[in-house]
């Protein structure tokens, strides 16, 4: 038998599911969006950015894909996301990073607030829309994108500490979330990635002092995410998988 021709085991074949990625615009979301339906499934695609591209990527592949452009913090926005059949995985990756130093942000205040309300709040509305969602259809799987800054403040003097604490905090929600949704079916687990090759962190590292010597590369977040997606990881749950090329160690 060819390596063309073997099939993908069933354990991570996605066929007949339906995964949400949120940020599926660029970076580690798009790479996810890819890796997903590169193991059979169909895509909902949302960012605020425009997703034409990232949704054409998809279609070459030859899955079903559909996008709703919009912005997370709005609860109804979130709740139209699970009115349109049904979802079985969702792969949150939406974020952001502000790049200014915190003691030269004269916004500070209003920074922090912004941070907090996109990376803890939202994926906290998020995924307990998603648990209700999925306990109603038989079950689901739902990953969380925490950070190598959530374990350790940063890998450097320049990670902000609005993002230190803000993917701490999704950390703790993996953990708290996963309690409310295991007994309904569904499985709530995290990775941390370390600095990823992402317009989201351009400008903020090289690399270069990382023990791998370089950045991470978005598909290299992807295929654990998409792991945590499928059967094989049937039974994790609460489970936060470090990917950050020995950054962090523990």
């Amino acid at each position: 038998m060819s390596q063309s021709s073997i099939p993908v085991p069933s354990a991570l074949d996605l066929r007949g599911r339906r995964a949400l990625v949120t940020g599926g615009a660029s970076g580690i979301g798009r790479a996810t969006a890819i890796v997903l339906a590169q193991l059979g499934a169909d895509l909902l695609l949302t960012d605020r950015a425009p997703l034409d591209d990232a949704r054409a990527e998809v279609a070459r592949i030859g899955t079903k894909c559909t996008v709703q452009q919009g912005d997370l913090t709005s609860d109804t926005f979130i709740a139209a996301l699970f009115t349109g059949g049904r979802v079985h995985a969702v792969a949150h990756c939406a974020a952001i990073l502000e790049g200014r130093n915190w003691r030269d942000d004269p916004n500070w205040h209003e920074r922090f607030h912004r941070v907090m309300d996109i990376n803890v709040r939202v994926p906290l509305t998020l995924t307990a829309a998603a648990i209700d969602h999925m306990a109603e259809h038989g079950g689901g799987s739902i990953v969380l994108v925490g950070s190598v800054a959530g374990r350790t403040g940063g890998t450097s003097n320049f990670t902000p500490p609005d993002y230190a604490a803000s993917k701490g905090a999704v950390h703790a929600l993996v953990k708290w979330l996963s309690r409310q949704a295991i007994d309904r079916g569904v499985l709530v687990n995290g990775v941390a990635p370390g600095p990823v090759q992402t317009p989201m962190t351009t400008g903020f590292t090289s690399g270069a002092q990382l023990p791998l010597g370089r950045m991470g590369r978005p598909e290299e977040l992807a295929w654990p995410i998409a792991f945590l997606c499928t059967p094989a990881a049937s039974y994790f749950s609460g489970a936060i998988l470090d990917v950050n090329g020995g950054a962090f160690v523990g």
